[in-house]
C-alpha cells in the first residue's frame, strides 16, 4: 500500500523496554544477572529503538533488537535468536503496557516505532547447528 510520511521521530522506547524487561520478562531474584547484563546492554546501546524477541505467545524473553525505522531493518543486540529479522521472519507483533506490565499482541502486520516486541515463525527456532558426532569411547 502507499506509504504514508512519517515526521521522523527521535523518541525512543529504551525506557519502556527497560521497565518491561525489569518487570515482566526478567523479573524476579531468579533472573537477576540475566536482567542486569540486558539492562546493560540497553544503557549502552545507540538505537533510539529496540524490541525484545520472544520464543513464542509465552512472552519468554530471548533477545534484544535494535530496529532501525528509516531503512526497517532489525539487527540483534544481545541474546538468542537469528542475527537479522526480516519482514518474513515476523509472526507477532507486540506493545508493552506499563501500568499492566504485560504484553498485548498488536493486530497489525508491519513493524513501526510502537512495536516493543515480537516473535518470530516457529521452524525458524528449529535450526540445529550441525552436532560433531560423538566418540564412544570406552
Amino acid at each position: 500500500g502507499p506509504k504514508l510520511f512519517k515526521e521522523p521521530s527521535a523518541k525512543s522506547n529504551k525506557t519502556i523496554i527497560h521497565n518491561a524487561i525489569s518487570h515482566c520478562c526478567l523479573a524476579g531474584k531468579v533472573n537477576e544477572p540475566h536482567k542486569n547484563s540486558i539492562l546493560e546492554v540497553i544503557e549502552k546501546c545507540e538505537s533510539n529503538h529496540l524490541m525484545i524477541l520472544f520464543r513464542d505467545a509465552g512472552c519468554m524473553f530471548r533477545s534484544l533488537y535494535s530496529y532501525f525505522p528509516d531503512t526497517e531493518e532489525i539487527h540483534k543486540v544481545t541474546g538468542t535468536g537469528p542475527k537479522s529479522i526480516s519482514k518474513k521472519m515476523i509472526d507477532k507483533l507486540y506493545k508493552y503496557s506499563s501500568d499492566r506490565k504485560q504484553f498485548n499482541v498488536i493486530p497489525a502486520k508491519t513493524v513501526s516505532v510502537s512495536v516493543d516486541a515480537l516473535t518470530i515463525h516457529n521452524h525458524l527456532w528449529q535450526v540445529k547447528r550441525p552436532s560433531v558426532p560423538k566418540k564412544s569411547g570406552k
